[in-house]
């Protein structure tokens, strides 16, 4: 069986390239080939500067072995435990082991739902987490104790949106294996109940899971072929349509551009600004699409894939113009907090590329200060801080002492 190292090694021997040469066709350090070569386990970035020089996708560089151990901290199973019930309950002979006494009203499932979005989105995970057992416990309910195939139906349709709530959640706080498992039941609940715009979230949210375990070739292909079946009218959409649609686009860019394949990514990072010029400001209705949706944030995933091939005087030189600017913002709207967040990360990485190390440390602490949980689980701010810490030849401040200790990076 392959390993990454494996494939780096055989596609390098292929093309007679010599470590060093590599390195030097790939921009990355003589070390980092060598590392790689011996088994270390590097960015994804580096992956993909590496397939780039030898002409191949990011995929088909990725090993294929067994996993190393998984090692839980300590109060991690704890913490999670009640979702895990509410979410995978025991399955016996019977259709389900757990009694339910009465059907929640739908409409405040609903609010709850709602709630928990806008929870989510201002940082607050401990309290999505504490949500959202029970909204699935009382959309299953609901679902269960339906006296008509109609009241079935809506229930089931209240249903897949939980299932998304609690995809969406688990995502980000990177259990994935969970996570599949949730957007993989909504999806299902909105399909079967023919709620394709509700179906196609969820697609989105399953992309961006897909990313989040490096599976480039099929968040590209899911994302595609659901944009294609769902493109709409400009000129007659609906702004959830247009949203959506450009929600989709954005996770094609995002899995070509990691993938090496810089033509599918330009062309659907057009379609996506399209989308969101029609749109004309930042839209949010997580009823209707995952997140919010605009000019704002079209431009700051664009921006993302010039931090992605390491284009950092590229990235300043768009971020605070544009869309991305302060008087655009205004006139725009903001886009998501974790959009939001996402392009300062670039911003602070760019910044730290150039050795303006500073500058870097106070994008992070902005963004601490806003979304202190959000940060915690990015693995792109544990990168910059070790960056920092690297290649810091004076004594760390204070700030970033405090950084490390937050994101729990050690020097």
């Amino acid at each position: 069986m392959s390993s990454l190292r494996d494939n780096v090694r055989n596609h390098r021997r292929r093309l007679g390239l010599s470590q060093h040469q590599l390195a030097t066709a790939a921009g990355v350090s003589l070390g980092a080939v060598r590392s790689i070569e011996q088994g270390g386990n590097p960015k994804v970035e580096t992956i993909y500067h590496l397939a780039r020089a030898l002409g191949t996708t990011t995929s088909s560089l990725f090993a294929t072995e067994s996993p190393a151990p998984l090692r839980i901290t300590a109060g991690d199973g704890p913490k999670l435990a009640e979702l895990r019930q509410a979410l995978m309950p025991p399955v016996g002979l019977q259709e389900t082991l757990t009694e339910f006494e009465r059907a929640p009203a739908l409409a405040a499932i609903e609010r709850d739902i709602d709630d928990s979005h806008s929870l989510y989105h201002a940082d607050r995970y401990d309290s999505v987490a504490k949500r959202v057992p029970g909204i699935l416990r009382d959309a299953e309910a609901a679902v269960t104790l339906a006296e008509s195939d109609a009241a079935r139906r809506k229930a089931t349709t209240v249903r897949a949106s939980a299932f998304l709530l609690a995809g969406k959640y688990l995502t980000q706080i990177r259990r994935y294996d969970m996570a599949y498992h949730a957007l993989s039941l909504g999806i299902r609940d909105a399909r079967e109940t023919g709620q394709k715009q509700i179906a196609a979230t969820g697609v989105v949210g399953m992309g961006w899971l897909l990313l989040r375990q490096d599976r480039f070739d099929e968040a590209e292909q899911l994302a595609t072929t659901t944009a294609e079946e769902i493109e709409p009218r400009i000129s007659k959409a609906a702004p959830g349509e247009l949203a959506l649609w450009g929600e989709l686009l954005q996770r094609v860019a995002s899995a070509a551009v990691r993938n090496n394949r810089p033509d599918i990514a330009k062309e659907a990072r057009r379609m996506a600004a399209t989308a969101a010029s029609a749109l004309g400001i930042e839209h949010v209705n997580f009823r209707e699409h995952w997140t919010t949706f605009g000019p704002v944030t079209a431009e700051a995933k664009a921006i993302e894939d010039l931090s992605l091939v390491g284009d950092a005087r590229g990235v300043l030189r768009r971020t605070d113009e544009g869309a991305v600017g302060r008087k655009a913002l205004k006139r725009f709207g903001r886009p998501s907090a974790n959009n939001w967040d996402r392009h300062r990360l670039d911003v602070a990485r760019a910044h730290v590329l150039l050795g303006s190390h500073q500058d870097g440390m106070e994008e992070l602490n902005t963004i601490r200060r806003s979304s202190p949980e959000w940060l915690k689980h990015q693995s792109m701010a544990r990168h910059v801080m070790e960056d920092i810490l690297r290649s810091r030849t004076r004594t760390l401040t204070q700030d970033m002492r405090e950084m490390a200790t937050h994101l729990g990076v050690s020097g």
